[in-house]
């Protein structure tokens, strides 16, 4: 497969090369998305005028619970997404301060 053409269908593979491909391909569009989540981070860090404003957990709850509510949707382990959206949600707290200091420094 070229790096032109696009993967395979994930029920049209049918060799670990196909899948592979696909998996790289999903990679490399979740990585793309998570430049965009980070984009909003910097959005917020810039928006918010307490630095007490960055951690709010009621919204991260709320955001782990659409998360959730989505994956069991979709037909795949809500925990397991829970659990990795716990860690983007941290990671993206501790980006957050960093870039809200930053912008007042």
């Amino acid at each position: 497969m070229s790096s032109t053409d696009s993967p395979k269908n994930p029920g049209n593979c049918t060799t670990m090369v196909d899948v592979r491909a696909g998996v790289d391909a999903v990679d490399a569009q979740l990585v793309d998305l998570l430049a965009q989540r980070f984009a909003y981070m910097d959005a917020a860090a810039r928006v918010k005028t307490e630095r007490t404003a960055v951690r709010d957990e009621a919204r991260k709850q709320q955001v782990l619970a659409n998360v959730k509510d989505a994956a069991r949707n979709a037909g795949i382990p809500a925990e397991v997404v829970g659990d990795l959206w716990e860690l983007l949600v941290e990671a993206s707290i501790a980006y957050e301060l960093e870039k809200w200091d930053a912008n007042r420094a």
